[in-house]
């Protein structure tokens, strides 16, 4: 299901462009546009919803199945020395589109 005044349902749908390096019938992974690292990838279900808490069976397995996609995208995209894996969780987490996505950045050493 999507949301139609959603971001990244948008940009799913083909209505707002993105730099995509990933999809497939489940999910998408595209370049973060204000890149908090050299590398800074968004990933994102095709089921519009916004948070873990809202999960159910179907979901889960659509988070496992992104889980699972992400190594291989990332070595892809050239992250061979790690990266790390950054899901918001609402306002105080600092959370600006509410649809469930998945940031992966790497490319460089992270701070802590």
């Amino acid at each position: 299901m999507k949301d139609s005044n959603c971001i990244f349902c948008k940009i799913i749908d083909g209505q707002i462009p993105s730099a995509k390096v990933y999809e497939d019938d489940k999910m998408l992974v595209f370049k973060d546009i204000e890149p908090k690292a050299k590398v800074h990838l968004l990933a994102i279900g095709k089921d519009h919803f916004k948070l873990l808490s809202e999960m159910d069976e179907s979901r889960a397995e659509l988070v496992k199945y992104m889980l699972c996609k992400i190594p291989q995208i990332a070595k892809d995209n050239g992250l061979i020395n790690g990266y790390r894996l950054i899901i918001n969780q609402g306002d105080d987490a600092g959370q600006t589109v509410f649809h469930l996505h998945i940031h992966i950045l790497g490319g460089e050493p992270l701070p802590w």
